[in-house]
């Protein structure tokens, strides 16, 4: 069974812009690289096949996926359920998808292996720490033509109310952590 990661990394970083910072979040520097490097090295390191959803414009993040060899989708996205829909049908021949957000670079390499383990006994699979849904999202592959119809700034979240959804009970709170604010980049451990 082919599992992989959907890295979604085109969004406009409006309030990381509005508060302040400068350019897109994910080119960001934090702890010695960019925000989505960290992000990618984590989803790398968890051995499982990795897509990226980028936009036109963002060529550093086009740079870092060229260096690791990552498949990268470009999309001018309108939203998170575009970026999601993007991925998925670049990746069509795969049996199962974890959808995550470059903006999450704390997320282990074990987690994304737990919620794939997870994906060949359940349909949708979720991490949630102390009660809080977290990321990455899994969806097997009975999915594929409802997440490659996806629209909007939702992403998922319709489809995730219509359906049964197996929670991963996480003790890590990098599940729900992600960087939206210039102060968050000094802030973060």
């Amino acid at each position: 069974m082919m599992i992989g990661i959907v890295i979604v990394a085109a969004g406009r970083s409006e309030r990381f812009i509005k508060a302040g910072g400068k350019g897109n979040k994910l080119n960001a520097i934090f702890k010695g690289k960019t925000v989505f490097e960290h992000t990618l090295s984590q989803a790398l390191a968890s051995g499982l096949a990795v897509t990226v959803v980028t936009r036109p414009e963002n060529l550093m993040v086009q740079r870092v996926c060229s260096q690791h060899q990552v498949q990268v989708t470009l999309l001018a996205s309108n939203g998170l359920g575009e970026s999601i829909s993007a991925g998925v049908c670049a990746t069509a021949d795969w049996d199962g998808w974890l959808i995550h957000l470059a903006d999450m670079p704390f997320v282990s390499p074990q987690i994304f292996l737990q919620v794939a383990d997870a994906l060949h006994q359940y349909p949708i699979v979720r991490p949630s720490f102390e009660q809080q849904p977290g990321h990455p999202v899994g969806f097997s592959a009975e999915f594929r033509k409802q997440l490659c119809t996806l629209r909007g700034d939702n992403g998922a979240r319709e489809l995730l109310k219509q359906r049964q959804i197996h929670l991963l009970h996480i003790v890590e709170q990098s599940i729900v952590q992600d960087i939206d604010l210039p102060s968050q980049l000094a802030n973060s451990e």
